[in-house]
């Protein structure tokens, strides 16, 4: 940072004009007059000091290291949105937040009202649904147009206790491409209809696996590895989803609803029909789920425990689907039987027990996530250690060779 530094001030008797090459003759009775002493430079104008984060870094010149980049906002460090002008500078800017804040005002004396109304009176019930309605309508009207709560909404640090942040938040979700992504790649990729006839997710599922294991064998075993978003589709290898994924949801109902979790292998190989079939890697039912449940999700107690993904070689890339579907009533509890992992029949299995696909008119079924994997060496170890089963190899029969039985012949006699 540079700093300017003042001159020192003169005193205004130290400048006298005298001749330049003859010195004036100083008498010897007369003293010589003591010329005054320069006068001291006033101390630089520095920046103003700011209390560092460690002054134990400081150099050795005394200069303040500053950091290089701005930290992250999370909820455990967040950040107060502030305004990018400061009062005064732009008129038009501060009569447009004066006019914000009046019509929050506004709308919420009118909210207000309405909510005392309901409290108060007797209103049929049919009414009062309709009156309930409009109130939420209300409460986010509000509140949706302020600038700090918007910023709330963006940097991850809503509560979604109230009604405006998780109208802000699945707007988001449906409205700025990851609802329209996964959709995408379930059709795409056939998973509608092989595994389920129909899907309208209603809530934001995301996975966590840990990244690729570096190239180096030396680091491999002295690096943490950390746990990255998948996007759905992608290829993951099968050392990365040897362990659950880590699943976060993001449920935009505040009571709580019970929920059923499938993980699916679309495409294993039906060697008596000639086909493929599915394979159920893990089952999760009654999951309790609302927009106050911490994450990532907790999977103490599995029903079937999680089997890691195993293609088998010579087989094409394999779907991973995962599912998680709501109860058709928000507490009933289902109790599955004795469970066949080859060959799970997932559309039997939703029926018999009445979970949600969902349709538009009755506001979606859950939420759903894929990725594809391939054979690998790893693929064969889980085969050995995991499963405990000789591995399977698939391929395409040789064909038929009808001069196989002259090549072993001497060509000149």
């Amino acid at each position: 940072m540079l700093s300017l530094r003042r001159l020192p001030r003169l005193q205004p008797g130290s400048l006298s004009r005298a001749n330049a090459t003859v010195a004036p003759a100083a008498s010897a009775d007369a003293p010589a007059a003591a010329s005054p002493p320069p006068p001291k430079p006033e101390a630089a104008n520095a920046a103003p000091e700011t209390p560092s984060a460690s002054p134990e870094k400081a150099s050795a010149r005394g200069r303040r290291r500053w950091p290089t980049h701005r930290p992250s906002i999370t909820i455990e460090r967040p950040r107060e949105w502030r305004r990018p002008v400061a009062p005064g500078v732009i008129p038009a800017y501060d009569e447009a937040l004066r006019l914000l804040q009046w019509d929050s005002h506004a709308v919420q004396t009118e909210a207000n009202e309405l909510r005392e109304r309901l409290d108060k009176e007797n209103v049929a019930e049919d009414e009062a649904t309709a009156l309930r309605e409009k109130l939420d309508v209300l409460d986010v009207m509000s509140k949706v147009n302020l600038p700090d709560v918007r910023w709330k909404a963006a940097n991850g640090m809503a509560d979604m206790n109230q009604t405006v942040y998780r109208h802000l938040v699945e707007q988001r979700w449906r409205e700025e491409g990851s609802l329209s992504l996964l959709m995408e790649r379930i059709h795409q990729m056939k998973v509608i209809p092989d595994v389920v006839p129909d899907l309208h997710p209603s809530l934001d599922l995301r996975l966590n696996f840990p990244e690729p294991p570096p190239e180096d064998p030396f680091k491999r075993s002295r690096i943490k590895r950390k746990y990255l978003p998948v996007e759905p589709g992608v290829y993951l290898l099968n050392e990365q989803t040897r362990r659950p994924p880590r699943i976060y949801t993001t449920v935009f109902h505040t009571e709580p609803r019970l929920y059923t979790l499938l993980m699916i292998d679309a495409d294993v190989p039906d060697v008596e029909n000639g086909s493929f079939t599915t394979f159920l890697h893990w089952l999760h039912p009654n999951i309790t789920l609302s927009a106050n449940t911490p994450f990532p999700l907790p999977a103490p107690n599995t029903y079937t425990p999680y089997i890691p993904p195993h293609p088998a070689r010579g087989t094409p890339y394999h779907r991973y689907v995962l599912l998680l579907l709501p109860h058709a009533s928000p507490n009933a509890v289902i109790s599955p039987g004795p469970i066949e992992r080859q060959g799970f029949d997932v559309r039997k299995f939703v029926e018999e027990h009445n979970l949600q696909l969902g349709t538009f008119k009755e506001g979606g079924g859950g939420g759903a996530h894929m990725w594809r994997a391939v054979w690998d060496e790893e693929s064969s170890r889980i085969w050995r250690d995991v499963l405990k089963q000789p591995e399977p190899k698939f391929g395409f029969e040789p064909k038929h060779n009808p001069y196989a039985e002259f090549k072993g012949r001497k060509k000149y006699i």
